[in-house]
């Protein structure tokens, strides 16, 4: 049996801008995407803290330590600069490697540079 599990987690990014005449995605630093291990392309789900949207939609590439969380296409009407976020990747996961397996998480601050810990 296989499950869908989190994978890696970015917590209260905060969105930097929004682009509603695009095709659609998520642009995120890539140093971000990156630490998380989100791939460029990869499926995720967006939380919206402010308004309690949820979406789903893929990652796309900002510039290194730029720290822009930037909702482009249809995205950008659930959600305004400044709103925080939590950016969410699954996998399906084997059943016996469920029990030892930990997901990525990831802090931000409020310029969405990561907290290392």
């Amino acid at each position: 049996m296989q499950r869908m599990m989190l994978t890696s987690k970015i917590h209260r990014a905060t969105v930097t801008d929004t682009c509603l005449h695009y095709e659609g995605s998520i642009g995120v630093d890539i140093t971000i995407l990156k630490e998380a291990n989100i791939l460029e392309g990869e499926q995720v789900q967006i939380y919206n803290i402010n308004n309690a949207k949820r979406f789903e939609t893929y990652t796309i590439q900002e510039a290194p330590n730029s720290g822009k969380i930037v909702l482009y296409g249809a995205a950008a009407r659930l959600a305004e600069p400044g709103d925080l976020i939590i950016i969410a990747a699954f996998a399906l996961i084997e059943d016996k490697e469920c029990q030892n397996f930990s997901p990525i998480k990831i802090n931000v601050d409020k310029n969405n540079q990561i907290i290392k810990k």
